[in-house]
């Protein structure tokens, strides 16, 4: 029986930390809605600080993904409006929603994880004609779009979209010595246009100015974000972790040529502290059971009963 020992203890030390594991997973999926709950953050242009910087998204954190009908996504234009309801909201560092999504739908490209700058919406709409086309705006979904909303701004019922984030009628988005801003534009359907806080004004759909653009996998650049391309709302960050996926990762990822130096350092840190953790705190533990209640009647118990058996074998 001693011989099986060291593998029955082996064994059932790996079911109980994968019945954990399965547990904490579970626990995740539970409040994100979504599966896989986490996704690794591969690219640099959700940065803040060259060095990295709690709060925002680092190449090499961990995010948690919420489900996106769990809750309505809410622009940078709607966050800084002060006549906007969603007026005032951050997510990971400044104002207005992180989503994650597929390039133009494209499920075997790399997602993208950046803020909704605007959200565009389809105003007045009009039959196609007798050929399925239209005489006049964008077909879209079987209706012609004559006109746009974008929430946020004084861009309602338009049916071209010039504004720009210079703190007057919106926000103020500032790219250098001007301010992002988008003149007579005509998108080919209702969407999200998004950009990634370090990309420098360079929105991915190529809506603003200057124009940058990001494209798909392959059907071209970007377009906006439809709402059935979406994977998640970013949630959550958990910090460096994600780094040690990096060091594995094949195929197009960039592994950890864009996390900052500093994540290594907290990485090594911080799981020395996990493994140090256990023998730290042991002795602790010990002494604060040793002294409690519980442990003095468990003690009391055990002398007790030695003290019976005692008698008994002298009888």
């Amino acid at each position: 029986m001693a011989e099986k020992e060291p593998v029955f203890t082996l064994v059932r030390e790996l079911i109980l930390a994968g019945g954990m594991i399965g547990i904490i997973v579970l626990g995740m999926w539970a409040h994100t809605g979504t599966m896989p709950p986490l996704v690794v953050v591969e690219s640099k242009s959700m940065m803040h600080d060259s060095d990295g910087q709690l709060g925002a998204i680092d190449a090499g954190d961990l995010v948690l993904v919420h489900s996106p009908e769990s809750k309505t996504i809410i622009s940078y234009a709607e966050a800084t409006d002060p006549n906007n309801a969603n007026y005032g909201h951050e997510s990971h560092g400044t104002a207005g929603d992180v989503i994650i999504y597929n390039r133009n739908g494209e499920t075997d490209s790399t997602p993208i994880i950046h803020r909704v700058i605007i959200s565009i919406l389809a105003e007045r709409t009009i039959a196609p004609n007798s050929n399925g086309t239209c005489d006049e705006g964008v077909l879209h979904e079987d209706q012609c779009i004559l006109s746009w909303t974008v929430p946020g701004t004084d861009q309602i019922d338009v049916e071209s979209i010039t504004f720009s984030f210079d703190g007057n009628d919106t926000g103020l988005y500032s790219c250098g010595e001007n301010w992002l801003n988008a003149s007579e534009k005509i998108p080919r359907h209702p969407g999200f246009i998004t950009l990634g806080d370090n990309n420098n004004c360079s929105d991915d759909q190529a809506f603003f100015q200057p124009y940058g653009g990001v494209m798909s996998g392959h059907s071209g650049m970007i377009q906006p974000i439809k709402s059935e391309w979406i994977i998640g709302i970013a949630g959550a960050e958990i910090p460096w972790l994600g780094v040690v996926k990096l060091f594995v990762s094949g195929g197009d990822s960039p592994g950890v040529s864009q996390v900052p130096g500093s994540s290594f350092f907290y990485l090594i840190l911080t799981i020395g502290g996990i493994l140090a953790a256990p023998v730290v705190l042991e002795p602790v533990a010990r002494k604060l059971l040793v002294g409690s209640p519980e442990m003095i009647e468990a003690e009391r118990e055990d002398a007790m009963a030695a003290l019976v058996s005692a008698l008994g074998e002298e009888e």
